[in-house]
């Protein structure tokens, strides 16, 4: 997982959204695992949540491993972004 001092920077790439508030509690891990799986080397996606999701957080690392950077872009209690960045 990134560092949070670093997020304050511009990231090096341009993050495809994804709001996980409109979408069905039951339907967001699934969601959120097939958007991460259409995403090419060097893309990302940026996840908009209303709580810090830290049992999907392990559940990603544990399918992506080291090809998936976790960077928290804000996390505030009622408003988390994070950005979910493929790596090669």
């Amino acid at each position: 997982m990134s560092d949070p001092a670093t997020a304050s920077t511009a990231p090096a790439y341009t993050p495809h959204a994804f709001d996980a508030r409109g979408i069905a509690r039951r339907f967001r891990h699934s969601a959120i695992f097939g958007a991460l799986g259409a995403l090419e080397p060097g893309e990302a996606m940026r996840f908009v949540n209303d709580h810090d999701p830290l049992p999907l957080l392990d559940q990603l690392r544990n399918r992506f491993g080291d090809h998936l950077d976790i960077v928290y872009r804000r996390r505030e209690p009622g408003a988390i972004v994070i950005d979910f960045v493929i790596k090669a």
